[in-house]
């Protein structure tokens, strides 16, 4: 009897099954070590959308790979996304967000179908290839201030199919490029990349023209934040001091092991 014969019905069930497994659930290697969620899906997205953005990326002067940070307004409605080439961060693109929920103000209480506002924090483990809306990421809400005040809720996203119940919906070629640049700067060694999610910018006139709103006192706390980027174009270390945002530095060390990486 050739074993061979015996045995191979059953090693190509288990070579189809491994294959089959493998296909389902990739994870890529950061320059950092950590294990970046990943799927043949959002593979062949990043990979049709990435010929588009590294021209846009040339002509401006970034690169593929470069760190990130994400700034979001509900007023008008746009996502930025700035990037590093190793001075400070410039900005590279404004995305129009196609829905959110709710309105100007912070989320409090979780099914109030509210986007919240803050600084917020996304690592590798925050990605998410599978999401059943096209591609994502969670912003990291409730951040320390969030659990500080007792607010509940989470799972809040970026995400694409342009609908929303407390998330900040892209379309989804918009997601694709945002997705695919935070992706690739994760894995060429940023460890996390900022969020920052305001009402509207944060300007003397603006505060001004909502001073009547509850949640002026809020946004008061998230202003120093604001403003520190605008002057330095670094993001801000923010920390929570007795449940309230304290800046604790206006240019901080970008926590990086990174070929753009220059001046530490």
């Amino acid at each position: 009897m050739n074993p061979t014969r015996v045995f191979s019905p059953l090693w190509k069930g288990l070579l189809v099954f491994s294959m089959l497994t493998f296909a389902g659930d990739l994870s890529a290697q950061s320059a950092t070590g950590v294990a970046l969620p990943s799927t043949p899906k959002s593979e062949n997205l990043m990979a049709q959308a990435k010929p588009k953005i590294q021209q846009e990326l040339q002509a401006k002067g970034f690169a593929v790979g470069q760190p990130i940070f994400v700034r979001i307004f509900k007023i008008p409605g746009t996502l930025e996304l700035w990037m590093n080439k190793g001075r400070g961060f410039e900005l590279f693109k404004s995305y129009r967000v196609c829905n959110y929920s709710g309105f100007p103000g912070p989320k409090v209480n979780e099914g109030d179908w509210q986007a919240p506002e803050g600084f917020y924090s996304v690592s590798a483990e925050q990605m998410n290839p599978k999401s059943s809306y096209h591609l994502a990421f969670d912003i990291g809400y409730p951040n320390e201030l969030d659990v500080a005040k007792n607010r509940t809720g989470g799972l809040i996203m970026v995400h694409g199919d342009c609908q929303s119940v407390g998330c900040f919906a892209m379309t989804n070629g918009r997601i694709e490029e945002i997705y695919l640049l935070a992706h690739e700067a994760l894995k060429q060694g940023q460890e996390r990349f900022a969020v920052h999610v305001f009402p509207f910018a944060l300007t003397p006139l603006n505060m001004k023209k909502y001073a009547v709103s509850p949640w002026i006192k809020f946004w008061q706390s998230l202003e120093p934040g604001y403003a520190a980027f605008e002057q330095s174009k670094q993001v801000p270390e923010v920390a929570v001091q007795n449940g309230e945002y304290v800046v604790t530095s206006r240019a901080p060390r970008l926590a990086m092991k990174h070929s753009f990486e220059q001046g530490r």
